[in-house]
């Protein structure tokens, strides 16, 4: 009888032979394997990568008769080939770190919080907020060499109480982010959400009239809001962009960055999930879009920073979350070292009784997402702790020099609608030691293969976690659908107990074994285990 792992001829064909081998981006119009990484770790955020595989029913004789055959009840026989099983996704719990920074100079005496971290250039580079005793708030800007120690480097550019020593910014940027295809003068892009002056309103309908949408006017506090960008050489002296790059409603955390496969400007913004209006209906005030409407997360794209359209809702409130819940900021990022795993980190409001969850979504292009089981990853602290009022994740999870995952959040000790005269903020981490996000999990025994795929290095390490009776063994396949000589499943050398970063090896091979310029895929048999992250090199 054929083996469970064969695979009639007919399916070989169909599923692995016609699979290119270039290592460029493919054209608009071709998709298929292989895949190619963006950059050289990957992460089960999502079923992406994951084969679907295919099965079969055949004859005694290990012919396909799927569909076609004439067998009676029990003469044909169900045989898979990498069909995933016995595997789930599941995102971890953070752990929570902090205040890692804490209120030491005269312009933070009721708060200060990290808006955007990044890690660039050998510096841990944050830009946030603080706000004085006083109440008046300011810019600021943070470095730290390890992401723990965190400097106040004197900027020299805004005057508090007579001098010029602090980290105090001429003017909020926004949410930061560096763009790799700008120009030196613009190497640093932000986005806010902000009023734009009535005449600039008048002036941008007439000239983007597809651009602005009405409920960008709120009548309740006579403002009317935009998506506003600001460009820095150095990331500290700002220049703010004069015309908004689109006029709608998105208050509350607008993220953006620039997807280098796409070659557009991708920004991230509140939406609403909020129905058409009847035409008919009169102009009454009392039905305000406002009452309905559901926060939920927009996303827009461009080729040029200067000019959006509309944003369009990627994720609303689900049936799976309570009427009273509502998605609140959308804290988009990605894995790091993999620029092509997008996440987002949403707060999730609980308007019943004013505290937050955060939550994870995946996607696989940044514009369809899924929630992931599991979650959420961090809640409202206790009662009276310096984040038992509400909590809200910013962007971006960043690695740090022992391999761990951070994010930054903002705690609040008071919730979010109480009475803010006496408020405090601080910024504190959600941490997953040794990187461990998101685990593709077998409870029991489980097995899948990836899709093909450009291997970016020849050696392989992984990081994951078996109980004492686990495994994790893992086969290299090549062009031709076959295991490749001595990276088989019979003569890799098991996957056991706590392994971060461990290379993957077989008897005396320590590579993958493919040619150069050649696609692989990577088949997996797991017994009690959970598979964190691969990483390539070499």
């Amino acid at each position: 009888m054929m083996s469970v792992y064969a695979l009639p001829a007919v399916l070989a064909l169909c599923t692995f032979q016609s699979m290119g081998q270039t290592t460029h981006p493919a054209p608009a119009s071709k998709t298929g394997e292989p895949y190619e990484l963006a950059g050289k770790r990957l992460v089960f955020t999502s079923w992406y990568y994951v084969r679907p595989g295919s099965f079969a029913w055949v004859d005694d004789k290990g012919n396909g008769v799927t569909v076609v055959g004439s067998q009676g009840p029990w003469e044909a026989h169900f045989r898979r080939h990498d069909y995933p099983h016995g595997i789930r996704l599941v995102v971890m719990p953070a752990q929570k770190v902090g205040p890692v920074i804490h209120f030491e100079r005269p312009w933070e005496g009721k708060g200060v919080h990290i808006a955007t971290l990044i890690h660039h250039e050998g510096k841990y580079k944050g830009w946030g907020g603080c706000q004085a005793a006083d109440g008046k708030r300011f810019a600021c800007y943070f470095e730290s060499k390890d992401g723990t120690a965190w400097e106040r480097p004197n900027l020299g550019l805004v005057e508090f109480q007579g001098s010029k020593d602090n980290n105090l910014l001429a003017s909020s940027p926004g949410t930061v982010f560096i763009d790799p295809a700008g120009p030196a003068e613009e190497r640093y892009k932000a986005v806010s959400e902000g009023a734009v002056p009535k005449e600039k309103v008048e002036a941008f309908k007439k000239r983007r009239p597809d651009a602005w949408e009405h409920r960008s006017e709120r009548a309740d506090v006579g403002q009317t809001f935009g998506i506003l960008g600001a460009v820095s050489a150095d990331g500290l002296n700002w220049r703010h962009l004069d015309d908004p790059l689109a006029i709608e409603h998105c208050d509350t955390q607008v993220v953006a960055y620039y997807d280098q496969r796409l070659r557009k400007y991708v920004i991230y913004t509140r939406n609403w999930m909020v129905g058409p209006r009847y035409p008919g209906a009169p102009d009454d005030r009392g039905l305000s879009w406002l009452n309905i409407g559901r926060r939920s997360i927009g996303r827009t794209e461009s080729e040029n920073f200067r000019e959006f359209p509309l944003s369009q809702v990627i994720l609303e409130p689900g049936p799976e979350m309570l009427p009273s819940d509502t998605l609140y900021t959308n804290c988009k990022t990605t894995i790091p070292g993999a620029p092509d795993h997008h996440l987002l980190f949403p707060t999730v409001w609980h308007t019943s009784d004013d505290t937050c969850s955060v939550v994870v979504a995946s996607s696989h292009d940044g514009k369809i997402w899924h929630n992931l089981p599991g979650g959420p990853v961090l809640t409202t602290g206790p009662f009276g702790a310096w984040d038992g009022g509400c909590v809200f994740a910013s962007p971006n999870l960043v690695e740090m020099p022992n391999g761990d995952f951070v994010l930054p959040y903002t705690g609040y000790i008071f919730p979010h609608k109480y009475p803010r005269g006496q408020w405090r903020f601080q910024t504190g981490y959600a941490v997953w030691a040794k990187g461990r996000l998101v685990a593709l999990e077998a409870v029991d025994r489980g097995e899948f293969a990836t899709v093909a795929i450009m291997p970016p290095g020849r050696k392989l390490r992984i990081n994951a976690l078996t109980q004492r009776a686990g495994s994790i063994v893992i086969e290299v396949v090549g062009p031709d659908g076959q295991p490749i000589a001595g990276r088989t499943f019979a003569e890799a050398k098991p996957i056991i107990g706590d392994q971060y970063k461990t290379l993957v090896t077989w008897k005396d091979h320590h590579d993958l074994g493919h040619k150069d310029g050649t696609h692989i895929l990577l088949r997996f048999r797991m017994e009690k285990a959970k598979l964190f992250g691969l990483d390539f090199e070499g």
